[in-house]
């Protein structure tokens, strides 16, 4: 059951960069930053680049995250909830979490990569971890 504390904190991750995403482009249409009718289809206006990398950073939190959330059901489902699974979804959320400071705010490519090489390599430890133990349960 414990699995669902670092679904949940995932899951603030998300809200809290929407929520600056919205806070920011608001705040760029009220000062005039961007044009409204950029909105209408994403295109056909300059779209400031502090927008562009908050908008694409939240396309990502839509992307590989939704791996570790298939992953968290199942391993709650199958009660493969030990320690091992446990951590490593802590150390996914956490590397996410760093993930999302570095691009949010110094954006260092190498270093982002780095932290998402290794959010990647925790998923699929958590899913060769998961199904392992669903193979030896068997």
């Amino acid at each position: 059951m414990e699995i669902v504390y670092p679904m949940f904190a995932m899951f603030g991750l998300t809200v809290f960069v929407v929520l600056r995403m919205l806070y920011l482009r608001y705040t760029a249409a009220r000062n005039e930053e961007i044009n409204m009718r950029f909105f209408k289809s994403y295109r056909g206006y300059e779209e400031p680049e502090h927008l562009r990398v908050i908008s694409r950073h939240v396309i990502n939190l839509f992307e590989m995250p939704m791996l570790f959330y298939v992953v968290g059901i199942l391993i709650l489902q199958t009660g493969q909830t030990g320690v091992l699974t446990l951590s490593l979804a802590w150390a996914y959320v956490a590397l996410r979490g760093a993930h999302s400071y570095i691009h949010l705010t110094s954006n260092k490519v190498m270093s982002r990569f780095r932290v998402f090489l290794a959010s990647f390599l925790v998923l699929v430890a958590l899913w060769l971890t998961m199904f392992i133990g669903l193979v030896a349960a068997g």
